[in-house]
């Protein structure tokens, strides 16, 4: 990989790694589905000039049901909970569940395609998920105040990408990679937009939390997906997942300098375990394998 391209990577990595601190200022005085409303709106705004064009306006309307769909599967619902899961988690330590997706993507290649897991996948997935454990212990509270349900969320927002991975994937092959990207979220737009009017705040957020949002929309997803998709187009797909390893070291950066969060002995532990467990699911690590005992 050229020096360029690890810029490029970490750069990426950093912008969304940040998505986390962003959410974590904003979604209290919006609240989650306005916050998302917005950062839909500002990213589809910033793609409206490919999407005014022709020929792309004609490629968008012959794939509109799976433009819903993705937007929906990819943005409007994981965005959504996500949002929520900042009112009561961390930064850091949302960024950290984050970095369980190509978990969840695996665990959906085997359940929805049927595809059987290779005992290297096997051992990825208890790792992963045992980080998540380590992660987690002591915040399963579904008491009110509790983090149980920020952090049922949080989860739930990783399933989300990893069915959008496979189904996009599979309609959208083939196709200009502009087209799932910036379609999906003019669609999520649409289709989310009546319920943030409906739960708009009553009252105005102050102006940071509007400069938060703006930063959502134009850097952590418009410009997130631009550089994503230029670093696949540069380097492969497979090259360029490696930038889930490297979000959550920013999540967790970005919360302690930002937010003043506390790197627990936990979240350093749990976001290890995890990011082994992904690296060897995905196949970055090969597991080791067990040769049979020789016979006497």
């Amino acid at each position: 990989m050229a020096v360029s391209d690890l810029l490029r990577l970490l750069l990426l990595a950093a912008i969304w790694g940040s998505s986390y601190l962003f959410m974590r200022v904003a979604a209290p005085g919006f609240g989650p589905v306005p916050l998302v409303t917005l950062r839909l709106a500002g990213a589809a705004l910033f793609f409206m000039p490919w999407s005014l064009q022709a020929r792309n306006r004609a490629l968008i309307r012959g794939h509109v049901r799976e433009l819903c769909c993705l937007g929906v599967l990819n943005s409007a619902v994981p965005f959504s909970l996500l949002a929520f899961a900042s009112l009561r988690s961390e930064a850091g330590f949302n960024s950290v569940l984050g970095a369980t997706v190509p978990l969840f993507a695996a665990a959906v290649d085997a359940l929805w395609w049927r595809h059987p897991l290779s005992r290297q996948k096997i051992i990825g997935l208890v790792l992963g998920f045992s980080g998540v454990l380590v992660l987690a212990w002591g915040h399963i509270d579904f008491h009110s105040g509790g983090n149980g349900w920020a952090l049922l969320a949080a989860l739930l927002a990783s399933l989300c990408y990893g069915i959008a991975a496979h189904y996009g994937k599979h309609h959208f092959a083939g196709q200009p990679v502009m087209l799932p990207a910036a379609g999906s979220m003019l669609a999520a737009t649409v289709l989310i937009a009546p319920l943030g009017v409906w739960q708009w705040p009553a009252h105005a957020p102050p102006p940071h939390d509007w400069l938060a949002a703006a930063v959502l929309a134009v850097v952590c997803t418009a410009i997130a997906y631009m550089l994503y998709y230029r670093i696949i187009t540069r380097v492969g797909a497979t090259t360029a997942t490696t930038v889930t390893f490297v979000i959550p070291v920013f999540g967790v950066l970005w919360g302690a300098l930002f937010l003043h969060e506390h790197i627990t002995a936990a979240i350093v532990v749990g976001m290890l375990i995890t990011l082994l467990g992904t690296a060897v699911t995905t196949g970055f690590i090969r597991a080791p394998r067990v040769h049979p005992a020789p016979a006497p």
